[in-house]
């Protein structure tokens, strides 16, 4: 695959380039990789979405330290299993060291969480929503800055990836697999599996849990749950709490991709990322943040083969169709996909 000479766009025979793209496009192993790509990305996406789509979708509070929830999460996972692994440790025990470091992680973070939203976020639900960006941005200064000292301290580049935790990974995610004549890294099928139970974990609790209905309930109509007898204050207070758990579960996979890594900058990254997928799926709907996360991997995944392919020269194309859908979807749609017209319950 050669791509476009430049004299040919230049001269505006737009025939060939377009029958070119075509050929390539359809070329099996080159849809099998689009799709690949787009699954894996799309996993990453809902991964860091689904804590939002719970505080910012449902309960409708702006928690713009969303993305510090995932980068602490980075960097608290990629310390565990930089204490725990060691040159000898084997490639499965790798394997459960992850689930061990997520889980150790999913547990802190929700408790920060929830002692966040008690008594940082709580007192100014009754408040204007630019208190809630005023407060949580604060929070955002706060923690980035006190990781920067830490990671500092510790003699490591607060704007590069953290290698050490990069390098914890088991040598047969970092390698590359084929599928149908493409080829992909097994750490981007990983993070497929990981997306899925994520997925799955979420909307069963949403559903069949007594706080999920609680909190469907009280997104719904608030007065009504509270004169039923729920409490919606502390369901508010432990989904919250979930939410940051899941943001930094998210920050623990992350860890371990190389197009994102444990760094400070990876705050501001998943918090765009969190946002443009829960407002493209629309308020109040878990659904709705899955669908948008295929859809904008989907995208994503092709402008990227598209700059890769040397179609396009433009490198920051992905980044740039994922505002213009989010643009696309507010105009056709301003409640997002499958949202609903109010949520928040307080």
């Amino acid at each position: 695959m050669t791509g476009i000479e430049p004299a040919l766009l230049a001269a505006g025979d737009a025939g060939p380039v377009v029958a070119s793209l075509l050929s390539d496009l359809l070329d099996v192993g080159t849809l099998v990789g689009i799709v690949l790509g787009a699954l894996s990305k799309a996993a990453l996406y809902v991964l860091i979405a689904a804590g939002l789509s719970l505080i910012f979708g449902l309960m409708g509070v702006l928690n713009f330290a969303h993305g510090s929830f995932t980068m602490l999460g980075a960097y608290l996972g990629g310390a565990v299993m930089v204490v725990l692994v060691s040159s000898g440790t084997g490639p499965y025990a790798r394997i459960a060291l992850f689930f061990l470091a997520m889980a150790a992680v999913f547990g802190v973070m929700t408790a920060f969480g929830s002692a966040v939203e008690k008594r940082l976020i709580r007192p100014i639900y009754d408040r204007q929503p630019l208190f809630q960006i005023l407060l949580t941005f604060g929070v955002v200064l706060v923690l980035d800055e006190l990781v920067r000292i830490v990671v500092e301290v510790r003699g490591m580049q607060p704007r590069s990836d953290w290698q050490e935790a990069l390098g914890t990974a088991p040598g047969f995610l970092q390698n590359t697999i084929t599928v149908a004549g493409s080829t992909t890294r097994g750490l981007y099928m990983f993070e497929v599996l990981i997306g899925a139970m994520v997925v799955a974990v979420t909307w069963g609790f949403l559903t069949r849990t007594r706080y999920g209905l609680y909190i469907r309930a009280g997104s719904e109509d608030s007065e009504m749950a509270q004169a039923l007898g729920i409490d919606i204050r502390k369901a508010f207070s432990v989904v919250f709490g979930v939410g940051s758990g899941l943001a930094a579960v998210a920050g623990v996979m992350l860890m371990w991709d190389p197009r994102f890594g444990a760094s400070v900058p990876l705050s501001t990254d998943a918090l765009l990322i969190a946002f443009v997928v829960v407002i493209i799926g629309g308020l109040g709907t878990f659904r709705g943040t899955v669908v948008a996360g295929l859809l904008v991997g989907l995208f994503d995944a092709v402008t990227t083969w598209l700059f890769h392919s040397a179609y396009v020269d433009f490198a920051g194309l992905p980044e740039m169709v994922m505002f213009l859908a989010l643009v696309l979807v507010l105009i056709v749609k301003p409640q997002g996909l499958f949202g609903v017209e109010e949520v928040g319950g307080h």
